[in-house]
């Protein structure tokens, strides 16, 4: 009976791993090559017993580790075209799929550019502050609170005014139009400025 465990000698470097491990993709090379009764491909084997694969060993923890649980993991030192190479040198091709899809959106997020801020300042008395943060809507979020004294008030107490900074990420654009949504938030002075 063979054995469970199957050593490997990718590159130079050893990696062992089960017999059931390796044959997960049944059309693999590495299925072909040490699970399948009298392999269908020669391969030469190194003092230790080793199967010999002249591969480069980085890129072989990504494609063993994906055998193993079916995840695609890959450190951010690696590249992903050299991860897709090793996958279509071995014949994986859920993890070919993986590996294009993963490209192809990095690629995309990469070419809408960077994402654009609007800020906005809000002037408000202190007893307006607490409704205005409340009612912001739309995705905005709260950056900065500065405090600019007070003003007069026809009564005896003086009012403590704010100049409250929000921000708010434009994403949704069409055709390169950047269209502001509608401002929710009602407050009493509103100066906008665009980052």
């Amino acid at each position: 009976a063979a054995s469970k465990w199957v050593r490997l000698n990718v590159g130079g470097t050893y990696f062992v791993s089960t017999r059931q491990t390796l044959c997960r993709e049944p059309k693999s090379f590495l299925c072909r090559l040490c699970c399948q009764d009298g392999p269908e491909l020669g391969s030469d084997k190194d003092e230790t017993g080793a199967y010999l694969i002249d591969r480069d060993p980085t890129y072989f923890g990504p494609i063993l580790n994906y055998l193993r649980h079916g995840k695609l993991i890959i450190n951010k030192e690696l590249a992903e075209e050299g991860v897709l190479e090793e996958a279509e040198f071995y014949n994986i091709a859920s993890l070919v799929r993986l590996v294009k899809e993963r490209i192809r959106d990095n690629e995309n997020r990469t070419s809408q550019g960077p994402v654009k801020h609007v800020y906005r300042v809000l002037q408000c008395q202190e007893e307006e502050l607490t409704q205005m943060v409340s009612t912001m809507s739309d995705g905005w979020k709260f950056e900065q609170l500065i405090s600019i004294g007070s003003s007069y008030n026809y009564g005896n107490e003086d009012q403590a005014e704010f100049l409250c900074v929000v921000s708010r990420e434009l994403n949704n654009s069409t055709n390169g139009i950047v269209k502001e949504p509608s401002e929710k938030a009602k407050v009493r002075h509103l100066l906008s400025c665009t980052n």
